[in-house]
């Protein structure tokens, strides 16, 4: 249980990193796999970093469809 929550606040620490720089969220979607070896330190087996690559690509889009429903309620 805790290597759950550990990959969940490192996924946490990630899209807060990502988001707040464009150039690491360019080199995230142009290669996700160094970009998050880069972020977290470790050159790990690319089956290990597909939970967090798919868990900070969801937080991502979700994010990103947030930021345009909030563009949404000003037309209203």
């Amino acid at each position: 249980m805790d290597l759950k929550l550990d990959i969940k606040e490192k996924i946490d620490e990630i899209v807060k990193k990502i988001q707040n720089d464009p150039e690491m969220l360019k080199n995230f979607k142009e290669e996700p796999v160094k970009t998050i070896e880069k972020l977290v330190g470790v050159d790990l087996p690319e089956d290990k970093l597909q939970p967090i690559i798919s868990g900070v690509s969801a937080k991502l889009a979700l994010s990103g469809v947030g930021d345009k429903l909030s563009g949404l309620k000003k037309l209203f």
